[in-house]
């Protein structure tokens, strides 16, 4: 099961109890807000996308942000093309809906978009669809290991 692959990763950085689970779906940005009881924006949520023939992208980004596709072909050199329900689960080892930068297969790359910057806390999923770990940004750098922070979406004012 996913969460418990997360729950072990964050036993490397002795976080795993911090892992919140709720008796009711976090699956979109507005059911995990409503489990939380914070806004929207805060939610760290995790986008899956195929660059080229094999390679497979994460990015973090807030809740209220859109990816910006221009900025997207830009950063990247390909089209953002999202992966589909099956592909999320088989590249990435998450199901859609507790989708996370954590524990994730190997080669996955994972980015942090520059939409999370506006908060001192987030709160990204851990691998299944009713859970979520509260992260200040430093500590999203240390346990997502990202590739870099990268602007590639849009927030609508």
């Amino acid at each position: 099961m996913s969460i418990e692959k997360v729950k072990a990763y964050f036993k490397n950085y002795g976080m795993e109890n911090r892992i919140l689970e709720f008796p009711v779906s976090s699956a979109t940005v507005a059911l995990a807000a409503q489990a939380l009881g914070c806004k929207p924006e805060r939610i760290a949520k995790t986008l899956s996308f195929q660059c080229g023939d094999d390679k497979v992208i994460l990015v973090v980004a807030a809740g209220d942000a859109k990816i910006d596709n221009r900025k997207f072909k830009d950063m990247f050199g390909c089209k953002a093309k999202m992966l589909s329900a099956d592909a999320v689960l088989q590249c990435v080892g998450h199901a859609v809906g507790g989708v996370c930068p954590f524990a994730v297969h190997d080669g996955v790359l994972v980015y942090l978009d520059q939409s999370l910057r506006r908060f001192e806390t987030v709160f990204p999923a851990c691998g299944s669809a009713n859970s979520a770990i509260e992260l200040t940004l430093s500590e999203l750098e240390e346990t997502a290991h990202p590739v870099q922070w990268v602007d590639v979406c849009k927030v609508e004012q």
